[in-house]
């Protein structure tokens, strides 16, 4: 089942998506969600954030071909960093460059993990119960800020500037990333297509892992990393971010 927030009128609501149409429940939408019988056309509603995570959780060097191509040595252990709440964005949404130098701001395109249970040291085997559904992801980030004062790399303000966390249009709860492959486009040119099945860490072992850590809670978001193509976007262009099965997160850069 593909699931959405959205805000029609002076409501926010939530529910599926069916053949256009957004087939409306109410609840909570982690814990069994009742079906109201209503349905909204998608055309009429504005998309918002598929969930509303307390926190993101983003991975560095979790895609082997990057890291060869890169000369980075296999992680021992997830690598990440965190993305303020006030950064997510979603589907349709513009992404505005932060004011003064930052130097030139890159997409990511990625997988992400929503978590549906809390999980708080978990194992890889019972990592899969605590997951409700996969979405796309743009990682956006001002690539040059994170090591422009060489004694502290900036990676919270590089990731965190407002609408860096885009995120959505649907997650998916029906979703195999092992067969799965993500497409980012810019301007309508592809610039990232790459297998899923590629990671370091699964989606399992990332919930696992992480969970030994800090706490994940209903709604938390893991960003699974990115691969090849990554490159510095310019004003005015239309960024998709694609995942077989799951859809397409369009967002314009300007």
């Amino acid at each position: 089942m593909k699931w959405l927030r959205f805000r029609h009128a002076d409501r926010v609501g939530f529910g599926t998506l069916d053949e256009g149409h957004v087939r409306i429940h109410e609840g909570d939408l982690f814990a069994t969600p009742r079906d109201t019988g209503e349905r909204l056309p998608v055309s009429d509603v504005e998309w918002l954030t598929p969930c509303s995570p307390g926190k993101m959780i983003g991975l560095w060097n979790n895609f082997q071909a990057l890291a060869e191509k890169n000369g980075w040595a296999r992680p021992a252990e997830p690598l990440y960093f965190l993305k303020a709440s006030s950064s997510f964005a979603a589907h349709g949404a513009t992404i505005r460059a932060p004011a003064g130098d930052v130097g030139r701001i890159a997409y990511e395109g990625e997988l992400a993990v929503v978590i549906g249970r809390t999980a708080r040291a978990v194992s890889i085997d019972a990592a899969a119960s605590h997951v409700f559904g996969y979405t796309c992801a743009n990682d956006v980030t001002a690539m040059e800020l994170i090591g422009r004062d060489p004694s502290f790399p900036q990676w919270a303000r590089a990731k965190s500037f407002d609408g860096f966390g885009v995120f959505g249009p649907v997650i998916e709860t029906d979703f195999d990333f092992a067969r799965a492959t993500l497409r980012t486009r810019v301007g309508g040119r592809e610039r990232q297509n790459y297998a899923l099945s590629d990671m370091v860490f699964s989606p399992a072992e990332l919930v696992s892992r992480l969970s030994q850590d800090m706490t994940l809670e209903p709604g938390d978001v893991i960003l699974c990393g990115t691969s090849l193509g990554v490159m510095p976007m310019k004003a005015g262009s239309q960024v998709e971010v694609e995942i077989d099965g799951i859809g397409v997160l369009s967002n314009l850069y300007g």
